[in-house]
C-alpha cells in the first residue's frame, strides 16, 4: 500500500517544498473521516452539533393563516382603487384566542399579530394606517384608498415550513438560529454527531506554562490557549495535553497519549528542520505522515497524517486518494487505532492562520459538516499591499465603511507572524491568492470575516 507522502506526490502541483494550499485542503478532505457515532440530545445542548439525520418537520409553521401585524382583518376583496372602505368593527382576535364569530361584507376583526385569521378574511390594515369611522374607532374604521392591497399583512399557513418537509438536512451545523427553528416545531430533542474529541499540546522546551517564573530565553506558551479557544468555539471536546518539552520520550508518550484519546491530534512546533525538532523524527516512527512546507504566508512547515495508538509502526497505511472516503480506514493496520494529526508551525499567528485555513474546514468535516464554507467578502483596499506571486498570504484586516458608503479593508498594522495584538484587532483574513501579486489601493480584495453569532 502506499504511503501519504507517494499518495500526496500523485497531487496535482505537488511539490513538498512548496505545496498550494487549495492542494492541501482537497487532500485533507479526501484523509479525514466523518464520525459515525450518534447521539441525542436536548436542544439547550445541541448549539454547534451536527445533526446526524434530517428533521422532518411534524407540522406546519405556521400551523395557519395568521396576522403579521396589529391592526384590523377583513376580505381584501372589497378594496377599489381611489376609494376609501368604511368598516364596522364587530370583534377582537388575539393571539392563541381565535375569533369564531362570523364577519360579514363591510365588517372587520381587530386582531393582533399572530392570531389566527378568521374564515372568509385575508387582508390586515395596521392600525396606525387606519381612520376613525362615523362612530368612533372603536365600533367603526376607515381604510383610506390605496394605501393596501387584498392579502397584505397575512402569513400563510406552512409559508415557514410545509408538513412533512425538510427543516433541517442531515449534515447542518447547528447555529442559534437552527435551535430556535426546531424549538418552532415543538422537537425538544434533536439526533447528532457525537462530538469530535480533538487532543491539543504545544511544543518546545523554551515553552513556559502560566505560572512558572520568567526564565532568559523562555516565552509564555499562548498557542494552547489560542488552539483552546479555535476549538472550542468549533464545538468540539477539546483535551488540553500540556505543553511538552523538546525531548523525544515526552514527545512521544504525549503523542501516544492523544493517539488513545481522541480523533484528532493538533500540535504547534516542532515541524521545521531545526536540530532539536524531535516531532518530525517521531512521527516517523509513530504513524504515517507526510511533511509539507505550504505555500502560503504566514505558516509555513506542516505535518499531517495519522498517529497509531498502539505499538504497531502504520508506515504503510495509506489513503487511496480518489477512492472512496473510508478507504484509509479500510487500509489501516488491523488491530491498531490512531488519530488524525495536525502539526502546526509554533509562530502564534501562524498557528491560527493555518488553523483557520487548512484545519478547521478539515476538522469540520470529521464532525459530519457538510455545510458549504462562507463565500469571501469582495471589499476595496484601502491602501497598497505588498504581496509576492508564487503563494497564498492571509493578512489581518479590519473591514469599515468608507465616505463614499463603499465596504474597505485595511490591514492592522505589524503583520509579523509572531504579532499576535493584530491578531485581536482583526475582524478578518484578506485571503490575497496564490497567484496575486501586489494589490495597489483602491483594488478589489478577498475577505474572509471570523464567524459571526447566529
Amino acid at each position: 500500500m502506499k504511503t501519504l507522502e507517494q499518495i500526496a506526490a500523485e497531487l496535482p502541483q505537488h511539490d513538498p517544498q512548496d505545496m498550494p494550499v487549495d492542494a492541501v485542503n482537497a487532500f485533507l478532505q479526501r484523509l479525514v473521516q466523518p464520525v459515525t457515532d450518534t447521539e441525542t440530545v436536548g436542544i439547550f445542548d445541541a448549539l454547534d452539533r451536527v445533526l446526524a439525520c434530517d428533521v422532518v418537520s411534524p407540522l406546519s409553521v405556521p400551523p395557519h393563516d395568521n396576522s403579521a401585524m396589529d391592526g384590523y382583518a377583513f376580505g381584501g376583496g372589497q378594496l377599489q382603487d381611489g376609494v376609501p372602505l368604511a368598516l364596522r368593527v364587530v370583534g377582537k382576535a388575539f393571539a392563541g384566542e381565535a375569533w369564531r364569530g362570523p364577519v360579514g361584507a363591510g365588517e372587520c376583526v381587530k386582531i393582533m399579530t399572530g392570531a389566527i385569521l378568521p374564515a372568509g378574511l385575508d387582508t390586515v390594515v395596521p392600525q396606525e394606517l387606519v381612520q376613525p369611522g362615523a362612530t368612533g374607532i372603536e365600533s367603526s374604521i376607515s381604510v383610506p384608498a390605496n394605501v393596501l392591497r387584498s392579502g397584505a399583512n397575512r402569513r400563510l399557513k406552512g409559508e415557514d415550513l410545509s408538513e412533512g418537509s425538510v427543516a433541517l438536512a442531515k449534515g447542518a451545523r447547528l447555529t442559534p438560529a437552527a435551535l430556535g427553528l426546531l424549538a418552532s416545531l415543538g422537537l425538544e430533542q434533536v439526533t447528532v454527531f457525537r462530538r469530535l474529541r480533538v487532543a491539543f499540546f504545544s511544543t518546545g522546551s523554551e515553552i513556559l506554562s502560566l505560572g512558572e517564573a520568567p526564565r532568559e530565553g523562555a516565552v509564555y506558551d499562548s498557542n494552547r490557549y489560542t488552539l483552546f479557544g479555535l476549538l472550542t468555539r468549533l464545538g468540539v471536546e477539546a483535551i488540553d495535553l500540556g505543553a511538552v518539552r523538546d525531548e523525544p520520550a515526552l514527545l512521544e508518550a504525549a503523542l501516544r497519549k492523544a493517539a488513545r484519546q481522541a480523533d484528532a491530534i493538533v500540535t504547534s512546533g516542532g515541524v521545521s528542520t531545526g536540530e532539536a525538532d524531535h516531532t518530525r523524527t517521531l512521527l516517523q516512527q509513530l504513524g504515517d505522515v507526510a511533511f509539507w512546507r505550504i505555500a502560503m504566508r504566514p505558516g509555513r512547515p506542516m505535518a499531517v497524517g495519522r498517529i497509531q495508538a498502539g505499538e504497531v509502526q502504520a508506515k504503510t497505511a495509506s489513503l487511496a486518494y480518489g477512492e472512496s472516503a473510508d478507504s484509509y480506514q479500510k487500509n489501516s493496520i488491523e488491530g491498531t487505532e490512531g488519530a488524525i494529526l495536525f502539526a502546526l508551525p509554533g509562530n502564534p499567528v501562524a498557528v491560527m492562520v493555518t488553523f483557520l485555513a487548512l484545519v478547521r474546514p478539515a476538522l469540520l468535516r470529521m464532525m459530519g459538516s457538510t455545510q458549504a464554507a462562507a463565500p469571501l467578502l469582495r471589499v476595496r483596499s484601502a491602501e497598497a499591499l505588498r504581496k509576492r506571486p508564487g503563494r497564498t498570504e492571509y493578512q489581518r484586516g479590519v473591514v469599515s465603511a468608507a465616505p463614499d458608503g463603499a465596504l474597505e479593508v485595511r490591514t492592522t498594522g505589524n503583520q509579523g507572524s509572531g504579532v499576535l495584538s493584530s491578531m485581536v484587532q482583526a475582524q478578518g483574513l484578506i485571503v490575497l491568492p496564490h497567484a496575486q501579486g501586489n494589490v495597489a489601493a483602491g483594488e478589489m480584495v478577498d475577505v474572509v470575516l471570523f464567524d459571526g453569532v447566529v
